[in-house]
């Protein structure tokens, strides 16, 4: 009789104690990896949600930025931190969906090592040139570029990463043959197309955003399918007639075993920052469209968009390092 009355009881005391864990979180500071050096998306968006997380949350939210590697160190060391819910990583499509296809090797498996908290936003590019070229367009470009066949050098924020993958997408439209360039991130490499040293990237807004306002740098499309609030004179690939129409995402997760009722609290704090005006157009300042999604529906996002980035990847003919 006893066992049985044992055992009835120990569904609701599992329950009572995972209500009181999430009760009982945060006691103390939360910190959030952002795989990428300070200046890109990544890093932006992160210290805006750490600002406002820290209010709803009552505990400090830091941000710890471990760049390198597009994304891989700063995963792997996620991977490899206690899950107890006072770690979280800023991934993106480039970390979750093209790595996998593009190395070899990888330190992670982002399906397995980690679990979904909520993907945030939808990330176009832009592709840019500096003024001093003179180069108003794409098609403008593309002539230029074929003058000087296997010269001109092209900066993406890293092997593997989308502005990499559509550099190459361009190269095999156009047969540009240009040379890729990989840098740590989307802010050195706008520094390095700022003051000449490449003649074009395709970089996340928030780091070109601000230098296209200034007139600093031409921006010649954007790889979303629709164009930008904040830029809606730039056309984008799909309106020049080009069929390489991909979008990154951004998003946030945890490392595997992570209590699903932090996880949860966490996503619902975010898609609650997100989807208010304030926050939509915060996002939108720094290159994102919001969305805000549940853990489940991140994690069907990444099985239908892991395998078109895939596919991508070998369209472009990037190989295996």
């Amino acid at each position: 009789m006893n066992r049985r009355i044992l055992a009835a009881a120990v569904p609701l005391l599992m329950l009572l104690a995972a209500d009181a864990l999430a009760q009982a979180w945060p006691s103390k500071p939360i910190k959030l990896v952002a795989p990428y050096p300070p200046g890109g998306q990544t890093d932006v968006v992160s210290r805006y949600f750490a600002e406002k997380l820290s209010g709803v949350l009552g505990q400090q939210v830091i941000v710890d930025n471990k760049p390198g590697a597009n994304g891989m160190l700063g995963m792997e060391i996620v991977k490899n931190t206690p899950a107890d819910g006072y770690t979280f990583v800023y991934v993106n499509s480039s970390m979750m969906c093209i790595n996998p296809y593009v190395y070899k090797k990888l330190p992670y498996d982002g399906f397995k090592d980690f679990v979904p908290v909520t993907q945030h936003g939808l990330a176009p590019l832009a592709m840019v040139t500096p003024p001093s070229l003179g180069l108003k367009s794409v098609k403008e470009f593309v002539a230029w570029a074929r003058e000087r066949k296997g010269k001109v050098n092209y900066a993406s924020f890293g092997i593997g990463s989308s502005s990499h993958i559509w550099g190459e997408m361009l190269n095999q439209a156009e047969q540009l043959d240009m040379v890729h360039v990989p840098y740590k991130g989307a802010g050195p490499a706008i520094q390095d197309t700022l003051a000449g040293h490449i003649p074009v990237t395709i970089q996340d807004l928030a780091a070109s955003g601000p230098s296209i306002a200034a007139g600093k740098l031409n921006a010649l499309a954007l790889t979303s399918t629709v164009r930008w609030p904040r830029f809606p004179d730039i056309p984008t690939f799909k309106e020049l007639g080009y069929t390489i129409n991909l979008t990154g995402w951004n998003g946030v997760m945890a490392p595997a075993g992570t209590p699903k009722e932090i996880v949860e609290r966490m996503s619902a704090e975010i898609r609650k920052l997100v989807q208010t005006d304030e926050g939509k157009e915060r996002l939108l300042d720094m290159g994102l469209f919001a969305t805000g999604t549940t853990p489940a529906e991140m994690t069907e996002i990444m099985k239908t968009g892991c395998a078109a980035w895939g596919e991508a990847v070998k369209r472009a003919g990037v190989e295996p390092e």
